[in-house]
């Protein structure tokens, strides 16, 4: 919040985009695949759930842009 307040912007809003940007990065890292890949019996396949996960990658940053473009703006608020 304060990187929020020294940039200008609405310290919550920016707190909430960059909680959601951190969670989407999630999909992607290493040791959340070792374990998704072992709860779900897929031991070994890592390399597997990362392809499926990768293609979303670049999507859902685009999605949460969407979102909270016009909340930072004079859009919505």
């Amino acid at each position: 919040m304060t990187a929020a307040k020294a940039a200008g912007v609405h310290p919550v809003l920016f707190a909430a985009a960059n909680s959601s940007g951190g969670a989407l990065g999630k999909m992607i890292a290493p040791q959340n695949l070792a374990i998704g890949a072992a709860a779900t019996a897929m031991a070994g396949s890592e390399g597997e759930v990362f392809r499926r996960g990768l293609g979303w990658s670049p999507a859902m940053p685009l999605v949460m842009c969407v979102l909270v473009y016009p909340q930072a703006s004079t859009t919505l608020s």
